[in-house]
């Protein structure tokens, strides 16, 4: 049943109200941090590297602080997000007919991905199943009832998963680190194993989940045949009021012995993804997010808009780009269903390449 599929989120009450809805208003809807962190000198810094700090012990990018856009980009934005509850859903994905998918048995060499939703995807490679930034609450948000809620239910009810090895979470964010979500899998299975950036770890611990292992960029760590990698993204951190860039973000690759696959966390495009792509590629599959990229002022340093999640896919080295993180949440202005629209013309115009770009319905499996 639909109810079985999400999952209603329980808040720690440590902070006070305000707080929280201080919170809301800052980051429910991916609002940025100004917080200054000294821009690289460098024109084209190198990324394939641990990530950079600020002299405070701060996370930063290579190419230092991220423009955001002026408060008169900001606060009207911030005002239209309050809106968002009036929204009606027109043209969010599609539940995929016959979604009760079949999954591969444990060590089965089969590569697919499901696409469960928002920036949620299943992938079944090399003998292992891992999920990406998964998300069942109805809000991400800290607390009931505010922020942004679905558009569309999770593809498939946890309980009907699969045993899953390990998660990739790529940064706090509440759309993308859901504890609740977290905490339910870690009850699931015991034995399944969550991989953060650094400094995200003492968020899973605090809310029981046990077994963490953070990696700054470039580290690695081998799960039986699997190799999975830390990798650079454009983006910055934030989940309370004073926590700015106190916790890593990252994009991560898994290698088995045949096949590749990239997913790129929450990214502005940079020249970072031709680096992983020279040092890891060419991917078999990359996720890409193609969604939160309206207004442009304000969002283009830390969201890639489709036509650039393309790019991305190009310098990766991607045989097939599935676009993911759109049309779940109303995160930013674009309507729901222009990301995937714009992705595949991105694609169709592309020239000479023989990458395939893919847009999923919700629960559907494709294999790779």
């Amino acid at each position: 049943m639909l109810a079985d599929r999400r999952i209603r989120r329980r808040l720690p009450w440590r902070r006070t109200s305000l707080i929280a809805l201080g919170a809301v208003a800052a980051l429910a809807a991916e609002a940025p941090s100004i917080v200054a962190s000294g821009r690289a000198e460098a024109t084209s810094p190198e990324w394939l590297r641990s990530a950079p700090r600020t002299p405070d012990g701060r996370f930063t990018n290579p190419i230092g602080h991220l423009e955001h856009g002026s408060p008169g980009v900001r606060l009207p934005f911030m005002f239209r997000r309050l809106a968002t509850v009036f929204r009606s859903g027109e043209g969010a994905p599609r539940l995929h007919a016959g979604s009760e998918a079949h999954f591969f048995a444990a060590g089965s060499q089969a590569a697919t991905v499901t696409w469960i939703g928002h920036a949620t995807v299943l992938v079944q490679m090399g003998g292992v199943t891992f999920l990406t930034d998964p998300i069942w609450s109805d809000r991400p948000s800290p607390i009931p009832g505010v922020g942004p809620a679905r558009f569309v239910e999770p593809a498939i009810a946890l309980e009907a998963l699969p045993a899953i090895d390990f998660v990739l979470i790529s940064h706090d964010h509440y759309d993308h680190l859901d504890l609740p979500t977290l905490e339910r899998l870690a009850d699931l299975n015991p034995d399944t194993r969550f991989y953060v950036p650094l400094g995200n770890g003492p968020l899973l611990r605090e809310a029981g989940v046990e077994k963490v292992v953070e990696l700054d960029w470039t580290g690695s760590i081998r799960h039986g045949d699997v190799s999975v990698h830390c990798l650079p993204a454009q983006h910055w951190s934030r989940r309370g009021l004073r926590d700015q860039h106190a916790r890593l973000w990252s994009s991560w690759a898994v290698v088995t012995p045949e096949r590749r696959f990239f997913y790129g966390g929450d990214t502005g495009y940079f020249p970072g993804f031709v680096e992983i792509g020279e040092k890891l590629g060419p991917f078999d599959l990359a996720a890409l997010p193609i969604g939160a990229y309206a207004p442009r002022a304000m969002m283009k340093s830390s969201h890639m808009n489709p036509e650039e999640a393309w790019r991305a896919a190009q310098d990766l080295g991607a045989q097939r780009a599935l676009g993911v993180h759109f049309g779940t949440f109303d995160l930013s202005d674009e309507p729901l269903d222009e990301p995937p629209r714009r992705f595949l013309e991105a694609a169709q115009s592309g020239g000479s390449s023989d990458a395939k770009a893919w847009i999923l319905e919700l629960g559907e499996t494709r294999g790779f």
